[in-house]
């Protein structure tokens, strides 16, 4: 539900779904995907991309050869032969590939993604978009003109709570909305991730490749982050990611873009800091952000050092009108009526169809590789919330409240504009 006019500008609006440059699948073709970057995300959507009988995988590809054996191995176990690859560029130029699924670290999804696009393929990448504005920006422009289906993994929008959220919102069930809250709490160790000193790089990696479009610097374990925790602590440094705003927060604000048909925030607002965790680490561990929508105020809260949770649940989206409060989860989505209120309270919970969310979402992206429709977390939809949580890393870190101009794509303050562009090192240009 996206008709935005001039939402990012060089668009080629004058392309059409009509129109496909790719090979035609007929209705019993499987589509050859090939994964780039196969870690702890990586190998989580190679597991349900095998679920599917429309994919056949066909590559792997990672700069970690254990990682890269393991997925080899993986594939083996689910019925799969596929060709192990270090360089995604080679995966780029098959053309026998139809699309790829990027799950590498942040700051190398708008390169692949738009290079992946100019190549002919369909694209499935992570979440979030892009470490930068630009970036973002730049990725619905090759979207549209190498006319690629594009779905962000985003894959709440494909889950059956987040589907009845948007349901009943959109019905005016809970009355008039100025209000919204989201947040996520939790415990971690005061010593964090601790501070390893820069070393050699591991055998089977090839840092400068990981590094990629972001600054040379040593090898870091922490900064690479395989094995330090379940999901790797690269998110926790500006180079690559955007802590846990844009980890975290991308997936509690997309659900309220998903129920409000894809706004923007006028305004945002926020402070957060390093106040309690002592590591190397680099992003917040406390932190307040306020947007002002057109027609409510939304706030994020990201706490770590207090697992304390709010409506029972320790990460949620609560949306509060004036006739109740829906809240949203990946375990459920609830309505609660104020007082005196003519609603009836509604439970939905503990419904497996409904809870289902990865598969119904890569199912959705085949579907559409097929049929040449905008997936459910169309590229521009993802950009629009990571953009969000983007300003409000921009904001904090510049101690200033930003003005978004939706038109132009870009803030009214001039001192930020230079840091919505992607500063990427030699070779490596963001060129669509």
């Amino acid at each position: 539900m996206i008709d935005r006019r001039d939402i990012l500008k060089g668009a080629g609006a004058a392309l059409t779904t009509s129109i496909f440059t790719g090979r035609v699948k007929g209705a019993n073709d499987r589509i050859a995907v090939a994964h780039i970057g196969i870690g702890a995300m990586g190998s989580s959507n190679l597991g349900h991309a095998m679920k599917i009988p429309e994919v056949e995988p066909v590559a792997v590809c990672d700069v970690y050869q254990p990682t890269l054996d393991k997925a080899v191995a993986s594939a083996a176990k689910g019925g799969f032969t596929v060709k192990a690859v270090k360089d995604f560029r080679e995966i780029l130029a098959d053309k026998s590939i139809d699309a790829v699924c990027i799950s590498t670290p942040d700051h190398w999804h708008a390169y692949m993604t738009i290079e992946a696009c100019k190549a002919g393929k369909d694209v499935f990448v992570e979440k979030p978009a892009s470490v930068y504005v630009e970036e973002g920006q730049l990725m619905v422009q090759a979207a549209r003109k190498y006319n690629r289906v594009v779905q962000a993994g985003t894959m709440q929008r494909s889950g059956g709570y987040f589907k009845k959220a948007a349901e009943i919102i959109q019905s005016g069930l809970i009355g008039e909305v100025t209000f919204v809250h989201t947040w996520q709490s939790g415990a971690v160790r005061k010593q964090g991730w601790g501070r390893p000193a820069d070393g050699p790089v591991p055998p089977g990696l090839d840092w400068d490749m990981w590094l990629g479009p972001a600054p040379r610097v040593p090898f870091n374990l922490n900064r690479w982050g395989v094995g330090v925790t379940t999901f790797p602590t690269f998110r926790y440094f500006w180079d690559y990611a955007g802590g846990a705003m844009t980890d975290w927060g991308v997936h509690l604000i997309d659900p309220v873009h998903q129920c409000f048909g894809e706004p923007m925030p006028a305004a945002i607002s926020a402070m957060g800091g390093k106040l309690y965790v002592d590591d190397n680490s680099e992003t917040p561990d406390t932190m307040m952000a306020t947007f002002h929508y057109p027609k409510f105020l939304l706030t994020y809260e990201s706490r770590t050092a207090n697992p304390m949770p709010m409506f029972g649940h320790g990460a949620a989206t609560s949306i509060h009108g004036s006739e109740g409060t829906l809240i949203v989860r990946r375990g459920g989505c609830y309505v609660i009526p104020n007082e005196k209120s003519t609603i009836t309270a509604l439970t939905f919970e503990r419904d497996r169809a409904m809870n289902d969310m990865n598969e119904p979402h890569w199912k959705n992206f085949i579907e559409c590789i097929k049929t040449r429709a905008r997936p459910v977390s169309d590229i521009e939809t993802c950009v629009r919330s990571s953009t969000t949580c983007i300003l409000a890393n921009l904001s904090m870190r510049h101690k200033t409240w930003l003005d978004w101009d939706e038109t132009n794509w870009t803030v009214k303050q001039d001192q930020i504009k230079p840091f919505l562009k992607a500063k990427y090192r030699a070779p490596w240009k963001l060129e669509v």
